[in-house]
């Protein structure tokens, strides 16, 4: 029986956006059920969405917001099991970018409920199973032309700091722009290690 693997896309990005990554998976032996979702609904509904589509399936793998879907998803919902879990480029300890973003009328249309979610926060892992987190460091993304460079190494849309989940099993930092790590060869690479494994080395 093949093991079931969640993907949740980011935030603006269509569920075919995991398409590549999906496809390199399946070669590896996983059903992949990809999870849609409008990133400006109600980011409770999301949640609770999200679980009704996890129902008898234990490897998530999320991008950006998808990854803090997933990561709060498996925190509020414990009768949830998981087996291993991947963060890619996760803002799930706030988002600079994002709260640059929302100062504008637009900005925050654009976020629309899922805004407040780029304030800062410390999440803490508190399951058995092995989370991995993976950050860009290639500062290509909307980050500068929302205010500037942003602090320390990033993916142009995320810092890697932001990436940091108290309890994590491991990060491992490429050199891929934000929107990059779903499409990267090295970066689902590493996804298939871990999910197969528990980590990335």
């Amino acid at each position: 029986m093949k093991a079931s693997v969640v993907l949740a896309p980011g935030l603006w990005m269509p569920a075919a956006a995991m398409a590549l990554l999906s496809a390199r998976l399946q070669r590896r032996g996983y059903e992949v059920h990809v999870f849609a979702y409008r990133g400006r609904s109600p980011y409770d509904a999301n949640v609770d969405a999200l679980a009704a589509f996890a129902r008898g399936k234990t490897l998530f793998v999320g991008h950006s917001l998808g990854g803090v879907l997933i990561l709060d998803m498996l925190m509020r919902h414990p009768e949830i099991p998981a087996d291993v879990v991947v963060l890619l480029g996760a803002p799930v300890r706030g988002c600079l970018a994002g709260r640059r973003l929302g100062r504008g009328r637009l900005g925050r249309w654009m976020m629309g409920a899922c805004g407040a979610l780029w304030e800062e926060r410390a999440p803490r892992w508190m399951r058995a199973a092995p989370l991995g987190v993976v950050a860009g460091t290639l500062p290509l993304g909307l980050g500068r032309a929302l205010g500037g460079a942003l602090p320390g190494p990033n993916d142009g849309v995320v810092c890697v700091e932001e990436t940091s989940v108290d309890g994590m099993t491991g990060r491992a930092l490429v050199r891929r722009g934000h929107s990059m790590l779903i499409v990267s060869g090295k970066v689902s690479g590493l996804v298939a290690r871990f999910l197969a494994s528990g980590r990335f080395t």
